[in-house]
């Protein structure tokens, strides 16, 4: 997978066929038009790019969604801690509260996403 980080301007558009796809590409143009007064040639520029990253592809003329946009937030997410945190999620987690309590009900939430993502552990036998 390529790199996932967006530019303002392709983020904007991945919004945008995240709403509408599937949709023809010509149809995609007409929308990039109206809503961020693009030419044609910019709409093929910026989709060709994202299509590179995997995030949609253009088949037949048609673009679909390869990625979703919770997938591919959840993937940029899992990248940022890798590159910036040597992939330790404590290490992200304590730069991100640093200088800042939590409530109680903040507290309580992370434990219960905790626990939800928790691996379980499978007992030995004799155990």
């Amino acid at each position: 997978m390529n790199d996932l980080e967006l530019g303002t301007v392709q983020a904007r558009f991945a919004d945008l066929v995240w709403a509408h796809a599937p949709l023809p590409s010509g149809e995609l143009v007409k929308l990039c038009e109206r809503e961020l007064n693009w030419k044609k040639p910019t709409t093929y520029t910026v989709l060709r790019k994202l299509c590179e990253k995997g995030i949609f592809e253009n088949i037949g003329g048609t673009v679909i969604v390869k990625m979703s946009r919770e997938d591919f937030y959840a993937a940029q997410s899992r990248q940022y801690v890798r590159e910036t945190f040597h992939g330790s999620l404590p290490a992200f987690i304590a730069a991100f509260l640093s200088g800042r309590k939590l409530s109680e009900k903040e507290a309580a939430e992370i434990r219960g996403m905790i626990d939800s993502f928790r691996e379980e552990r499978t007992q030995e036998p004799g155990s």
